[in-house]
C-alpha cells in the first residue's frame, strides 16, 4: 500500500482548490479538513482511490457531474454504484440528465474530473446525495485534486452540500 501523507499546505504541485476545500471543511466544522491525504500516484478513479487507502470501492463518495436540464448536477454515489440517470431524472423531475464535459465540470466546479470535491466550488450546485452511502462510518471524498483525498460521514456530506438524498439506481 502506498504511504499516504498529510497534506499540511498548498504545495507547486497543488492548485488552490485544495486550499478551498480544505476552509470549507474546516469552516463547516468537518474533522476531515485536518485529515486530507495525498496519494503520491493519484486516485483518479474510486478503485485506484480505495486501494491506495486500504478501504471497499464503496467506502468512495464519488463526485460525479452532470448536466441536468442545462443546469450543473452534482451526484454524490459510492464507488461501487452506478448512475441510472434515467431513474434519477424522473426522481429528481428532470426531462434529462446527461454526462458533463471536463469543460463544464472545470467551469461548475473549478476542478479536474478525478479530483472533484463535494465542496470548494465557485457557486454552489444542486447536489444529490446516493443514500447507499449511509452503509459506511467513513466515506473518503476527492479534495479538489486527483492526489488528495479526505474522509468524512455520510451526515457530514449531506450537510456541507446541502444535498438531496436521493437513490441513483
Amino acid at each position: 500500500m502506498p504511504r499516504l501523507d498529510i497534506v499540511e499546505n498548498v504545495t507547486e504541485n497543488y492548485p488552490r482548490g485544495v486550499e478551498n476545500v480544505r476552509a470549507v471543511l474546516r469552516a463547516a466544522g468537518v474533522a476531515g479538513a485536518d485529515r486530507i491525504r495525498h496519494i503520491p500516484d493519484g486516485a483518479r478513479t474510486a478503485a485506484e482511490a480505495a486501494a491506495a487507502l486500504g478501504v471497499e470501492v464503496g467506502a468512495i463518495a464519488n463526485s460525479l457531474v452532470f448536466v441536468a436540464d442545462g443546469n450543473p448536477l452534482l451526484v454524490m454515489t459510492s464507488g461501487g454504484h452506478r448512475v441510472d440517470t434515467v431513474v434519477l431524472s424522473a426522481r429528481i423531475g428532470v426531462e434529462a440528465i446527461e454526462r458533463a464535459t471536463p469543460e463544464i465540470v472545470r467551469v461548475a466546479t473549478g476542478q479536474a474530473i478525478g479530483g472533484v470535491a463535494p465542496v470548494g466550488h465557485p457557486a454552489p450546485l444542486r447536489t444529490i446525495v446516493d443514500p447507499v452511502l449511509e452503509t459506511f462510518p467513513e466515506i473518503w471524498a476527492a479534495a479538489g485534486h486527483s492526489h488528495a483525498v479526505f474522509p468524512l460521514t455520510y451526515e457530514q456530506l449531506v450537510r456541507i452540500t446541502g444535498g438531496t438524498v436521493v437513490p441513483v439506481d
